[in-house]
Protein backbone atom coordinates (compact mmCIF):
# COMPACT_ATOMS: atom_id res chain seq x y z
CA UNK A 1 0.00 0.00 0.00
CA UNK A 2 2.83 2.75 0.69
CA UNK A 3 4.56 1.60 -2.38
CA UNK A 4 1.52 2.68 -4.21
CA UNK A 5 0.69 5.65 -2.37
CA UNK A 6 4.02 7.17 -2.57
CA UNK A 7 4.25 5.95 -6.59
CA UNK A 8 1.06 7.89 -6.73
CA UNK A 9 1.80 10.90 -5.00
CA UNK A 10 4.76 11.22 -6.69
CA UNK A 11 3.26 11.25 -10.06
CA UNK A 12 0.91 13.02 -9.20
CA UNK A 13 3.31 16.19 -7.91
CA UNK A 14 5.22 15.76 -10.98
CA UNK A 15 2.19 16.12 -13.05
CA UNK A 16 1.60 18.99 -11.45
CA UNK A 17 5.07 20.91 -11.51
CA UNK A 18 5.86 20.66 -7.80
CA UNK A 19 8.50 20.25 -6.32
CA UNK A 20 8.95 18.23 -3.31
CA UNK A 21 10.28 20.64 -0.99
CA UNK A 22 7.77 23.05 -1.75
CA UNK A 23 4.88 20.53 -1.54
CA UNK A 24 6.48 19.72 1.71
CA UNK A 25 6.96 23.37 3.01
CA UNK A 26 2.87 23.72 1.66
CA UNK A 27 1.61 20.81 3.51
CA UNK A 28 3.58 21.16 6.92
CA UNK A 29 5.54 17.82 6.35
CA UNK A 30 8.50 17.63 6.91
CA UNK A 31 10.53 17.21 3.68
CA UNK A 32 12.26 14.13 4.72
CA UNK A 33 8.97 12.69 5.90
CA UNK A 34 7.44 13.99 2.42
CA UNK A 35 10.63 11.67 0.62
CA UNK A 36 10.24 8.71 2.54
CA UNK A 37 6.26 8.37 1.71
CA UNK A 38 7.24 8.92 -2.17
CA UNK A 39 10.08 6.05 -1.68
CA UNK A 40 7.25 3.72 -0.38
CA UNK A 41 9.88 3.57 3.02
CA UNK A 42 6.13 4.66 5.38
CA UNK A 43 2.65 5.01 4.67
CA UNK A 44 1.21 8.42 5.94
CA UNK A 45 -1.23 8.63 8.24
CA UNK A 46 -4.78 9.88 6.81
CA UNK A 47 -4.38 13.18 8.37
CA UNK A 48 -0.66 13.55 6.84
CA UNK A 49 -2.08 12.51 3.42
CA UNK A 50 -4.59 15.09 3.58
CA UNK A 51 -2.74 17.81 4.81
CA UNK A 52 -0.21 16.90 1.23
CA UNK A 53 -3.51 16.58 -1.14
CA UNK A 54 -5.17 19.58 0.29
CA UNK A 55 -2.01 21.98 -1.45
CA UNK A 56 -2.62 20.04 -4.62
CA UNK A 57 -5.36 20.21 -4.05
CA UNK A 58 -7.38 16.96 -4.93
CA UNK A 59 -9.62 15.02 -2.55
CA UNK A 60 -8.51 11.04 -0.78
CA UNK A 61 -10.80 9.37 -2.75
CA UNK A 62 -10.11 11.13 -6.39
CA UNK A 63 -5.86 10.47 -5.32
CA UNK A 64 -6.87 6.80 -5.11
CA UNK A 65 -9.42 6.12 -7.79
CA UNK A 66 -7.83 8.43 -10.43
CA UNK A 67 -6.04 7.07 -13.69
CA UNK A 68 -2.94 8.92 -13.12
CA UNK A 69 -1.59 7.56 -16.97
CA UNK A 70 -4.47 9.90 -18.12
CA UNK A 71 -4.02 12.73 -16.24
CA UNK A 72 -3.20 14.98 -19.15
CA UNK A 73 -5.51 13.60 -21.38
CA UNK A 74 -6.63 16.24 -24.13
CA UNK A 75 -9.18 14.58 -25.98
CA UNK A 76 -11.80 12.20 -25.06
CA UNK A 77 -14.42 10.05 -27.15
CA UNK A 78 -18.09 9.93 -25.62
CA UNK A 79 -18.07 6.13 -24.96
CA UNK A 80 -14.99 6.44 -22.79
CA UNK A 81 -16.08 9.00 -20.21
CA UNK A 82 -16.97 7.15 -16.96
CA UNK A 83 -20.71 7.04 -15.76
CA UNK A 84 -21.78 8.21 -12.55
CA UNK A 85 -25.14 8.06 -10.96
CA UNK A 86 -26.91 10.42 -8.84
CA UNK A 87 -30.59 8.69 -8.60
CA UNK A 88 -31.67 8.19 -12.33
CA UNK A 89 -29.98 10.57 -13.40
CA UNK A 90 -26.95 9.53 -15.75
CA UNK A 91 -23.54 11.99 -15.62
CA UNK A 92 -20.55 11.44 -17.99
CA UNK A 93 -17.75 14.03 -16.51
CA UNK A 94 -14.78 15.16 -19.01
CA UNK A 95 -11.62 14.90 -17.77
CA UNK A 96 -12.85 13.20 -14.60
CA UNK A 97 -8.86 11.95 -13.71
CA UNK A 98 -7.40 15.09 -14.31
CA UNK A 99 -5.90 16.58 -10.97
CA UNK A 100 -6.91 19.76 -9.53
CA UNK A 101 -9.62 20.64 -11.93
CA UNK A 102 -10.80 24.04 -11.92
CA UNK A 103 -14.34 23.27 -13.57
CA UNK A 104 -16.76 20.22 -14.09
CA UNK A 105 -18.00 19.80 -17.51
CA UNK A 106 -20.75 17.35 -17.62
CA UNK A 107 -22.77 15.66 -20.00
CA UNK A 108 -26.36 14.22 -18.56
CA UNK A 109 -29.31 12.21 -19.04
CA UNK A 110 -32.18 12.74 -17.40
CA UNK A 111 -35.21 10.12 -18.31
CA UNK A 112 -39.16 11.05 -17.19
CA UNK A 113 -39.47 11.97 -14.29
CA UNK A 114 -35.88 12.33 -13.06
CA UNK A 115 -34.89 14.99 -10.80
CA UNK A 116 -31.65 16.34 -8.42
CA UNK A 117 -33.98 16.54 -5.82
CA UNK A 118 -36.92 18.20 -3.60
CA UNK A 119 -34.24 19.78 -1.40
CA UNK A 120 -33.21 22.62 -3.88
CA UNK A 121 -29.02 22.13 -4.26
CA UNK A 122 -26.60 25.41 -3.48
CA UNK A 123 -22.98 26.25 -3.16
CA UNK A 124 -20.47 28.45 -4.07
CA UNK A 125 -19.79 29.02 -7.54
CA UNK A 126 -21.20 29.52 -11.27
CA UNK A 127 -23.16 27.29 -13.81
CA UNK A 128 -24.00 27.42 -16.94
CA UNK A 129 -25.19 24.86 -19.53
CA UNK A 130 -27.55 24.25 -22.83
CA UNK A 131 -30.28 21.22 -23.27
CA UNK A 132 -29.15 19.07 -26.30
CA UNK A 133 -32.55 17.49 -26.70
CA UNK A 134 -35.88 16.67 -25.00
CA UNK A 135 -36.81 19.64 -22.17
CA UNK A 136 -35.82 20.35 -18.60
CA UNK A 137 -37.73 22.18 -15.94
CA UNK A 138 -34.98 24.52 -13.65
CA UNK A 139 -35.91 26.25 -11.07
CA UNK A 140 -33.43 29.30 -10.00
CA UNK A 141 -34.39 30.42 -6.37
CA UNK A 142 -38.06 31.59 -6.83
CA UNK A 143 -37.48 31.52 -10.74
CA UNK A 144 -38.62 28.23 -13.00
CA UNK A 145 -38.33 28.07 -16.40
CA UNK A 146 -38.76 24.69 -19.50
CA UNK A 147 -36.23 24.61 -21.45
CA UNK A 148 -35.96 23.26 -24.84
CA UNK A 149 -32.88 22.53 -27.21
CA UNK A 150 -30.38 24.73 -27.92
CA UNK A 151 -31.82 26.85 -24.63
CA UNK A 152 -29.10 28.52 -21.81
CA UNK A 153 -28.76 28.67 -18.43
CA UNK A 154 -26.74 31.19 -16.28
CA UNK A 155 -26.41 31.24 -12.74
CA UNK A 156 -24.49 31.64 -9.84
CA UNK A 157 -24.28 28.42 -7.88
CA UNK A 158 -25.05 29.52 -4.47
CA UNK A 159 -28.46 30.59 -5.49
CA UNK A 160 -30.82 27.49 -4.22
CA UNK A 161 -31.83 25.68 -8.19
CA UNK A 162 -33.18 22.11 -9.16
CA UNK A 163 -33.40 20.68 -12.35
CA UNK A 164 -36.52 18.26 -13.09
CA UNK A 165 -37.64 16.13 -16.32
CA UNK A 166 -41.30 16.61 -16.33
CA UNK A 167 -42.10 15.47 -19.49
CA UNK A 168 -42.23 11.91 -21.00
CA UNK A 169 -38.99 12.19 -23.34
CA UNK A 170 -35.45 11.99 -21.73
CA UNK A 171 -33.67 15.04 -21.53
CA UNK A 172 -29.76 15.28 -22.34
CA UNK A 173 -28.21 18.62 -21.83
CA UNK A 174 -24.32 19.80 -20.94
CA UNK A 175 -23.26 21.45 -18.02
CA UNK A 176 -20.46 23.16 -16.53
CA UNK A 177 -20.04 24.88 -13.13
CA UNK A 178 -17.16 26.17 -10.81
CA UNK A 179 -15.30 25.39 -9.09
CA UNK A 180 -15.11 21.37 -9.91
CA UNK A 181 -17.45 19.54 -7.83
CA UNK A 182 -15.87 16.54 -6.12
CA UNK A 183 -16.09 13.39 -7.12
CA UNK A 184 -19.51 12.45 -5.30
CA UNK A 185 -21.80 10.62 -7.69
CA UNK A 186 -22.04 6.94 -8.14
CA UNK A 187 -20.19 4.73 -10.37
CA UNK A 188 -21.77 2.40 -12.45
CA UNK A 189 -20.91 -0.26 -10.32
CA UNK A 190 -22.30 0.97 -7.45
CA UNK A 191 -25.97 2.04 -8.92
CA UNK A 192 -27.11 -1.25 -8.43
CA UNK A 193 -29.12 -1.06 -5.29
CA UNK A 194 -27.78 2.05 -3.81
CA UNK A 195 -30.36 4.76 -2.38
CA UNK A 196 -31.76 7.87 -4.49
CA UNK A 197 -31.07 10.22 -2.08
CA UNK A 198 -27.85 11.97 -3.49
CA UNK A 199 -28.27 14.81 -5.33
CA UNK A 200 -26.84 16.81 -8.37
CA UNK A 201 -24.31 19.30 -6.65
CA UNK A 202 -23.37 19.49 -2.89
Amino acid sequence: MSDDVGARLRALRELRNISQRELARLSGVTHSSLSQIEQGRVSPSVSSLKKILDVIPISIGDFFTMDIERADQVFYQYDELPKRYSGDILYRLVGADRPARALSFLIETYPPGADTGREVAAHRGEETGLVLEGEIEVTVGGRTRHLGPMDTWYFDTNIPHRFRNTGNSPCRLISCCTPAQPNIYRSEAEEEGAPDSELKSD
